[in-house]
C-alpha cells in the first residue's frame, strides 16, 4: 500500500501537471471503483483542480465549489500519467482522467478491486474521509507521545493504525522500529521516555529520509516504480537476508495477510518471534488484513 513518501511524492508530481487544469472527463473502466455519485461524475467535467492535499493515505482533489475527489489506492492502486487520450488498461485498468495535456491512468493488479474513488461535496463531507492520525512531520515529541499512549497496542499495530498515526503502514512501520531499535511486539504503555524518544525521532527521519529519496529517484518524471519493497531498506521485505547494520538475518512473522520483519539483534536482544507462539496475540491486537484497519479507523470519523 503506498505509504506516505509514496503519496507525498505522487502528489508533488500531479501538481507539476494538473493543478489549475480543467479535468475533462472521467473515464471509468471498472463498477467497483466510484463509491460515491454525489456530485455525479459530469459535475466535474471542464472544471479545474484548484489544489492538493493528503488525507493520511488517500490522495485529495480539489475543485470549484467545495468539490472532491477523493481517491484510495490501497494495496495495489497505482497511478500513470499518459499521453492526452490514453486506453485504459485492460485487466488492470480501473480508470482514466483526461486533462489537456494528458491522462492520468488508474490500475489495481490482482484480482481484488479495493481501491475507491469518492466524490464528495463540501469540507465537512471530506472530513469524514479523513481517518485522524497525528502527522508526525507537523507534530513535537509531546503530540507523539499523547498519539502513541492514547490506546495500548504493539508498537507495529500503533505505526500502522490510521486513527493514530497518518500515512504510516506495513513498509515504514517495520522500517521505524528497525531505526528505533525497537521490538514490533513491545506494548506501547509499557514504552520508557527514552524508548518513546527514540521512536519519535526515526519516525520523524525515516519518513523524511524516504520522501527525499523518493523524490531524487522520481526527478522531473512521474513515480512509475511504486512498491512496498525497495532497495536500500533495511528489514522490510528482506527476510532471511542480513540486517546491513548487524549482519544477522533478518526475521519475519506471519499473520493472516499481514507480514513484520525485524532484525532480531538489533530489536529484540536476539530472541525469535516466532509464529506459532504469538498467534494468540496478533488475533487480539492485529487485524486479518489491512483493509479491515483502515475501515475501522474511518469507520470511527463516520457520524452514527
Amino acid at each position: 500500500m503506498p505509504e506516505l513518501p509514496d503519496v507525498v511524492v505522487y502528489l508533488e508530481a500531479l501538481e507539476k501537471r494538473i493543478v489549475g487544469q480543467p479535468l475533462e472527463r472521467i473515464r471509468l473502466a471498472s463498477p467497483f471503483l466510484l463509491r460515491s455519485v454525489e456530485p455525479p461524475p459530469e459535475a466535474f467535467a471542464g472544471q479545474p483542480v484548484r489544489g492538493l492535499r493528503r488525507l493520511g493515505k488517500r490522495l485529495v482533489w480539489e475543485f470549484p465549489g467545495q468539490r472532491f475527489l477523493v481517491l484510495h489506492l490501497m494495496i495495489a492502486g497505482r497511478l500513470h500519467w499518459k499521453e492526452r487520450g490514453a486506453k485504459v488498461p485492460g485487466k488492470i485498468g480501473l480508470a482514466a482522467f483526461d486533462f489537456p495535456q494528458g491522462t492520468l491512468t488508474l490500475t489495481e493488479a490482482g484480482t481484488k478491486k479495493r481501491a475507491s474513488l469518492y466524490l464528495v461535496q463540501g469540507e465537512e463531507a471530506l472530513a469524514v474521509h479523513n481517518p485522524g492520525g497525528l502527522e508526525v512531520l507537523n507534530a513535537n515529541a509531546v503530540d507523539f507521545r499523547t498519539a502513541l499512549l492514547r490506546e495500548n497496542h504493539t508498537l507495529k499495530r500503533a505505526l500502522a493504525d490510521p486513527h493514530l498515526f497518518s500515512g504510516i503502514g506495513n513498509a515504514f512501520s517495520d522500517e521505524i522500529l528497525h531505526r528505533a531499535r525497537l521490538s514490533p511486539l513491545t506494548w506501547t504503555q509499557r514504552l520508557s521516555e527514552d524508548e518513546v524518544n527514540r521512536l519519535f525521532t526515526a519516525t520523524q527521519a525515516t519518513l523524511r529520509d524516504w520522501t527525499e529519496r523518493l523524490r531524487q529517484e522520481t526527478g522531473d518524471g512521474f513515480p512509475e516504480k511504486v512498491t512496498a519493497f525497495r532497495a536500500g531498506m533495511a528489514v522490510h521485505g528482506r527476510f532471511g537476508r542480513p540486517c546491513p547494520d548487524c549482519g544477522t538475518a533478518v526475521q519475519r512473522i506471519v499473520y493472516a495477510e499481514n507480514e513484520t520483519n525485524y532484525c532480531p539483534k538489533c530489536q529484540t536482544n536476539g530472541k525469535l518471534l516466532a509464529d506459532r507462539s504469538l498467534s494468540r496475540l496478533l488475533k487480539d491486537d492485529w487485524p486479518r488484513t489491512l483493509e479491515e484497519l483502515e475501515e475501522s479507523a474511518l469507520g470511527k470519523r463516520r457520524p452514527q
